[in-house]
Parts: structure tokens; C-alpha cells; sequence
């Protein structure tokens, strides 16, 4: 076996790469909840101008894309997505959600929504800040 360059795998290749980690950490860790976690905003034609989404496992969460179409933002529809996947997260029994957001994107709003910052990798991409951030959720786990 030897490694080669494969720069442009497909989502379904992805996916059973995911498919397989998550296979492996339900093992070592024993929780086997993992559930994808998301919401959109869709204008009359039914295309997608908002998408909150990530997942829920084992008592965490990720935000792993929040995304507003330019033609829409600074109506409060990123406040809005978030707020609903934060309410889910708390449904599901969720202790501490995380997202990671460049300094030019969003850190601000993450911060004002309750999240703190808990690492900031400086020069990612150069002349930037990668900002992880979380948020610790007071929320009464789901019976099984």
C-alpha cells in the first residue's frame, strides 16, 4: 500500500470516513446518541438563504457551519438559526456546545450569544485568528 494524493473526495466518501470515526468513538466512549443537529431558512422558491448545522453526542455538541446568504444578512436570521439550534442542543441534553469562527466572520456575534472563547490560533490564515468558542448549557438530560 503506498499513499496518494486524493485531493477531491466526494461527500459520500466523506461521509463513510465520518461514518467510521464515529464508529470507533462510540466504542471508546459507550454513547452511541450521535444525531445531526440542524435548521435552514428557505425563501418562497424553496432555496436555502440560512443553515445552522452541525450534530449532538455523548452531552456535547458542534455548531459546524452557520451560514446566511449576502442578500439576506443583517435581518437577524443568524441570531435566529442559532437560537434554534441552541434550544435543540438543550432539548437533546446537551452540556457544552462549540464552534469554531475566523476572526472576519462572526466571533462577536458567538460572544454576545453566550459563547466564550477558549482558543485563538493567531496567524490562521495568515494575518487572521481562528477563534474556538463555547458555550456551557444549564440543561436537564432526556431520559434514554
Amino acid at each position: 500500500m503506498t499513499v496518494q494524493a486524493h485531493h477531491d473526495l466526494t461527500a459520500v466518501e466523506i461521509d463513510a470516513i465520518e461514518d467510521s470515526i464515529f464508529v470507533h468513538n462510540q466504542h471508546a466512549v459507550g454513547r452511541g446518541d450521535a444525531q445531526g443537529l440542524g435548521f435552514v431558512i428557505r425563501v418562497e422558491a424553496g432555496r436555502i438563504v440560512g443553515v445552522a448545522a452541525g450534530y449532538s453526542w455523548a452531552g456535547t455538541s458542534e455548531l459546524k457551519q452557520l451560514w446566511v446568504d449576502e442578500a439576506y444578512r443583517g435581518r437577524g436570521y443568524a441570531r435566529e438559526l442559532l437560537n434554534a439550534f441552541v434550544t435543540e442542543a438543550a432539548i437533546r441534553g446537551v452540556r457544552r456546545i462549540w464552534v469554531q469562527s475566523y476572526d472576519f466572520q462572526a466571533p462577536g456575534m458567538y460572544e454576545k450569544a453566550g459563547f466564550m472563547r477558549v482558543a485563538e490560533f493567531a496567524e490562521w490564515p495568515q494575518g487572521h485568528s481562528n477563534v474556538v468558542l463555547c458555550k456551557t448549557l444549564i440543561a436537564t438530560p432526556t431520559s434514554p
